[in-house]
């Protein structure tokens, strides 16, 4: 039985919780808030024995093997170091850190620890995006890649009436990019790899954090197009583009239906069979990487986390969007 310990009781959170139980091998011993009645009222909700408002007390526990990290952005990195630096395996929430330094840091604590790290970016290890992966050398040569991912945040109202929600808070390294373009930017470099020229544009708002943005991303051959929001809405499918067709899927975030237009006209479905709640297949992956005595996941490995990571630090670099816990 795997025994997970989270840090973080927001709404993903829930999303983690549910999918952990679906697995008959996983149990949820111990959860951390920085304010005792949050956790206390998240454990009881969700049946959860122990809950914890002290980080080093909670990471010295003996009750759980592996933490689910589901805080602010800006503290991803020395909490899972810090559960890490405790022999604890550690499911770190998207994006893992606020720049690729303290990516750097967490593979390194991982390593010397002898424990598991993985970013939790549930959309590659959907059935229907493994199918697009194993299916692409059928499109020929690809020239184009495009995502977006544009949602009007809830929050954006309340920013606009004067008030700071962390959504809005360049403290906790949030911001349009960090929240929704890694979805974009995550898939494509588990397909292609890291791009070799990045151009950034960003809608800075007054608080500093970002609104909206967009990447063109060079590959030589091919170049990527990418658009993201927390202040407007979009409904626009991804595409893959190749010479021979292009493989259309619904959502950037979670593909969950696609397929193949070709040329001449046919088209070849794509679409796999996906549970509800996508975090199921990154909690299995988690789980049996664990079971193999593996310290690295193949998709949601340390150089396709660290090479996201630099695409985003170069684009904040060009749109002048800074984060405090990135400039430790």
């Amino acid at each position: 039985m795997l025994r997970f310990g989270i840090i973080g009781t927001n709404w993903i959170t829930d999303d983690f919780v549910d999918a952990a139980k679906r697995s008959e091998d996983i149990t949820l011993t111990a959860v951390y808030s920085r304010k005792e009645e949050t956790g206390r009222a998240f454990a009881d909700k969700h049946g959860i024995a122990r809950a914890y408002d002290d980080l080093e007390r909670f990471a010295a526990s003996d009750e759980f093997d592996a933490v689910y990290i589901a805080s602010p952005n800006s503290l991803h990195a020395e909490q899972a170091i810090l559960c890490m630096n405790r022999g604890k395996h550690a499911l770190c929430e998207k994006p893992l850190a606020s720049n690729a330094r303290e990516v750097r840091r967490m593979t390194e604590a991982a390593k010397a620890n002898g424990v598991l790290l993985m970013e939790a970016m549930k959309s590659t290890f959907t059935p229907t995006f493994l199918a697009i992966r194993d299916n692409l050398s059928k499109i020929g040569t690809v020239r184009r890649y495009f995502g977006s991912y544009c949602q009007y945040s809830s929050r954006y109202d309340r920013y606009k009436l004067g008030e700071l929600p962390n959504a809005f808070n360049p403290a906790f390294s949030n911001g349009a990019l960090m929240d929704l373009g890694v979805y974009c930017i995550y898939p494509l470099v588990v397909l292609f790899g890291a791009p070799d020229k990045v151009q950034a544009s960003a809608r800075l708002l007054d608080s500093g954090a970002d609104g909206a943005g967009s990447l063109l991303l060079g590959y030589g051959e091919m170049d990527a197009v990418i658009h993201y929001s927390k202040i407007v809405d979009s409904h626009s499918s991804a595409e893959i583009q190749g010479e021979n067709g292009t493989i259309v899927f619904d959502k950037i975030s979670r593909p969950d239906k696609a397929h193949i237009r070709y040329r001449d006209g046919s088209v070849e479905e794509l679409t796999r069979p996906q549970e509800d709640n996508a975090m199921v297949y990154e909690v299995r992956e988690f789980a049996d990487l664990i079971r193999s005595g593996k310290r690295e996941s193949e998709l949601n490995s340390f150089a396709n986390s660290l090479a996201v990571m630099e695409v985003m630090d170069a684009a904040r670099r060009q749109t002048g969007l800074v984060y405090p816990a990135g400039e430790k």
